[in-house]
């Protein structure tokens, strides 16, 4: 495996592939990388000559600074589990390569930004939409993979390509979890033994609510998970929303496409995210 720390470096060394006709899979990451990062590597090793794997903090997509601070970072580890998942360039770049100067992009997605995450975090999918589409523009993918996870990230990615005229095609990856229903997270290391073991519930009330479909409102299944967590006091429920699939509004019933329950929570200090589908 190739690891390059400078933008001109990967630039020039994916010209030359280019020029071989390599087709290129390309997995974005902020690194302290695990097996659901590595669901993607493989899923990119199969259907490309050539995967890429970015491992970068972006500053500019968290509003809060501790929780930039804290984030979890091991390169040399990075670098071993990509090298044995059969990555070939790891690109791995400082802040100050990044951003040599103040970015000034400015993208908007509407009402995709004004709801869950977006409303929690102003700035954020701006701040994402800049480096997806700078690494876009570094690695000219054919393909690039992210976890449904992030569902919202994933809509605003969709829509970033769509805005930008871009040909990468977009490979949504299903979530990967521990054997206890935890969805595998950079940010679970960072759990005390205690909130390890609490942890689980989060998919397990949202796993409840999906057999509640049949029975009862969605308003009702909102109002369920949210009481649920209330009887948990390690837990602080920041949202719960059940939304449309492609638009991301919040429905109050089915209509003609998917429906998701989406949520964030605070546990021991770590903010924790997941995804129910429902429909």
């Amino acid at each position: 495996m190739k690891i390059i720390n400078q933008i001109q470096d990967l630039t020039n060394y994916i010209q030359d592939l280019k020029l071989s006709n390599k087709t290129i899979g390309l997995v974005p990451t902020m690194g302290a990388l695990h097996k659901g990062h590595m669901s993607l590597i493989g899923k990119a090793r199969q259907e490309n000559d050539i995967v890429v794997c970015s491992v970068f903090v972006n500053p500019i997509q968290f509003n809060n600074k501790e929780d930039l601070e804290k984030y979890p970072r091991n390169v040399e580890k990075d670098a071993q589990l990509l090298e044995e998942n059969g990555c070939d360039i790891m690109f791995s770049p400082i802040a100050q390569e990044v951003y040599k100067e103040e970015p000034t992009e400015q993208f908007s997605f509407g009402s995709l930004e004004a709801v869950m995450e977006g409303k929690q975090r102003p700035g954020h999918f701006n701040g994402v939409a800049i480096i997806v589409s700078r690494l876009f523009n570094w690695v000219s993918p054919n393909r690039a993979y992210f976890g449904e996870k992030d569902f919202q990230q994933l809509a605003i990615i969709k829509n970033m390509i769509s805005q930008l005229g871009s040909k990468v095609e977009i490979v949504p990856c299903p979530i990967i979890r521990e054997n206890d229903g935890l969805a595998m997270s950079s940010r679970n290391s960072r759990l005390s033994q205690k909130a390890r073991e609490i942890a689980p519930k989060i998919h397990l009330i949202l796993q409840k609510s999906s057999t509640m479909k049949d029975n009862l409102s969605f308003s009702q299944i909102k109002t369920f998970v949210v009481n649920e967590f209330k009887l948990i006091k390690d837990f602080e429920l920041e949202y719960f929303e059940i939304v449309d699939d492609t638009t991301l509004q919040p429905i109050s019933k089915k209509g003609d496409n998917g429906v998701v329950g989406c949520i964030a929570v605070w546990l021991d200090g770590v903010r924790l995210i997941d995804v129910q589908r429902y429909y």
